[in-house]
């Protein structure tokens, strides 16, 4: 629970959900409290999907309709490497091969840094529609370092994933001394919501 944390931590939680109304306000959706779901989640209105990231210096908040898009993730770390040992526990074998390559091709991004970033948008994007636990070695991801596109791969068994998940497309950017990545996977059609 929030009100249990430190008071570092009640002030990210803040100024996320300040981050979130602004959003909200922006699409024409009145202000309101955005409170936690059973899992910590964001607990957006009807008719609406967000996200909501915050890290050391930033916070961030996208919204958008549903019929505009089905879900969306945002994540936000410091472009840094991770904690000794971590990378292990997020990437799977093809990944750390495939970061190796980008690294050499671009040392300014601090790819497993970015990796574990494009993981949690991935996990935020997924979480909302199927309500189930995706671990870090449950998606693929792969790096476009041209682009700014990545992709990630669902590996669990085909039966377990709704098919419009289970390839999740996103981008990622770095802006100062911060990694972004955001992923979005398009919205029903008006005519969908009435069916």
């Amino acid at each position: 629970m929030v009100r249990d944390a430190v008071p570092k931590r009640r002030a990210e939680f803040a100024t996320g959900r300040a981050c979130a109304r602004e959003a909200l306000g922006a699409i024409g959706i009145p202000p309101s409290p955005i409170l936690q779901g059973d899992q910590g989640e964001p607990s957006w209105p009807t008719g609406v999907v967000g996200s909501i990231t915050h890290c050391v210096g930033y916070r961030a908040s996208a919204v958008a309709r549903i019929e505009d898009l089905r879900t969306l993730g945002i994540d936000a770390e410091p472009n840094a490497p991770l904690p000794h040992g971590v990378l292990a526990d997020i990437a799977l074998p093809d990944e750390r091969k495939a970061l190796e390559e980008h690294a050499g091709q671009n040392r300014r991004v601090c790819w497993d840094r970015l990796l574990f970033c494009a993981k949690e948008a991935i996990y935020k994007a997924w979480f909302p529609v199927m309500r189930s636990w995706l671990g870090f070695h449950d998606a693929l991801v792969d790096f476009d370092i041209h682009t700014g596109g990545f992709r990630g791969v669902l590996v669990a068994p085909e039966e377990a994933v709704d098919q419009d998940l289970r390839t999740l497309t996103g981008k990622w950017l770095v802006r100062e001394d911060k990694l972004l990545a955001a992923v979005t996977v398009p919205g029903v059609s008006a005519e969908g919501l009435r069916a």
